[in-house]
């Protein structure tokens, strides 16, 4: 909004040119996201807390110091991070970029369907929400549409194409397979982010990080020039997705200092639905899904974790792990809850430099 209303005006006001670079819109998103999680969180959590009464349901089968430690606490904290997320990138983004209104679309659906899914735990004070073939098929359904514009708005030859990490030339031609592929990518991240919010704080630095991994992709792959240099491909005006990275990143970093152990409010399906979901589909435009799985390595971890689990449990009757995801194997193996969200976000920053390496390994 500010660069459709100030750069205009740049002629005359030669100051109001600084709108026309992206790196100083997108601090400008960072600056303001936090600012607004800063000034509403506080009154956003009193209110959840009154209206919520025992807070989130704690499940019975999960750690059982969670039922002393957690009960009580707030859920939908996600609310918090779409809020300050969303009015951050309106501001200081360009309106007009399609890419934009695509990812965007995509995070508020997915937080929609996480709302829907906190409010039907809280309402009947369990930890099962919407059945899971519903909230699936929606998160499929608006995926399908994200992925169909997408293949239309992306510039030929890279509409239906995937880059491959390491291989400057490596292009895979989906044709139409495209959209089932980023159909998983975007609900695959989504839901792999859902896992892994089970303890304080453990979701939303890995998901900051790798928020801010992708600003960088978003403009390199935007910029010609850098474009060049680093050998990737050059997918016109995905620098504008900085921007919006940029948001998430001061988004997160402002509910993190209130979610930080011991949390004064969870996120819930409503903020990592969300998030997830917002990543999934800055990958697929960027043509960097294969580098999310890189960056985004421990939400693969914990999703892997649970498929594992469950396959073995019903073909041998045997765990794999004491608990699944895996944040709460290590939970049951006698590690603190701290312990075990500083190794995870260690393991976390790891993953994201090897996976922003493989932009100049080719």
């Amino acid at each position: 909004m500010l660069y459709l209303l100030l750069y205009p005006l740049s002629d005359e006001f030669h100051a109001l040119n600084v709108f026309r670079y992206i790196t100083f819109r997108s601090g400008g998103a960072v600056v303001t996201a936090l600012l607004i999680s800063f000034l509403c969180g506080p009154g956003m959590i009193a209110w959840l807390k009154e209206k919520q009464g025992e807070g989130q349901p704690i499940r019975d089968d999960g750690p059982a110091s969670h039922l002393l430690r957690k009960k009580g606490t707030p859920t939908m904290g996600g609310f918090l991070i779409l809020l300050a997320l969303t009015l951050s990138t309106l501001l200081w983004a360009d309106l007009t970029n399609a890419y934009m209104w695509v990812v965007l679309g995509v995070t508020v659906a997915f937080g929609l369907i996480g709302f829907f899914d906190d409010f039907s735990k809280l309402t009947n004070r369990s930890h099962r929400g919407i059945p899971g073939r519903i909230r699936l098929t929606l998160e499929i359904l608006i995926a399908v549409a994200a992925c169909v514009a997408l293949a239309a708005v992306v510039h030929q030859p890279f509409a239906n194409q995937v880059a491959v990490p390491f291989f400057k030339n490596a292009l895979l031609d989906l044709g139409w397979f495209f959209v089932p592929f980023g159909v998983v990518v975007i609900v695959g991240a989504s839901n792999s982010v859902n896992l892994t919010d089970g303890l304080d704080g453990l979701a939303i630095v890995p998901t900051m990080i790798a928020a801010g991994c992708f600003a960088f992709i978003a403009y390199m792959v935007g910029n010609a020039t850098f474009a060049s240099y680093l050998q990737l491909h050059h997918i016109p005006r995905a620098d504008e997705l900085s921007v919006f990275c940029g948001a998430m990143v001061g988004a997160s970093l402002g509910f993190l200092w209130f979610n930080a152990p011991p949390a004064m409010v969870f996120m819930g399906d409503t903020g990592s639905l969300s998030l997830g979901g917002a990543l999934g589909a800055i990958s697929v435009v960027t043509k960097h899904e294969i580098v999310l799985a890189i960056v985004g390595g421990l939400f693969v971890l914990e999703a892997v974790s649970v498929i594992v689990q469950v396959a073995s449990f019903r073909l041998t009757g045997r765990r794999v792990f004491r608990m699944a995801p895996l944040h709460h194997h290590f939970e049951q193996k006698g590690w603190e809850e701290p312990t075990v969200v500083i190794r995870f976000w260690i393991i976390a920053s790891i993953l994201a430099i090897a996976g922003l390496a493989t932009l100049k390994l080719r």
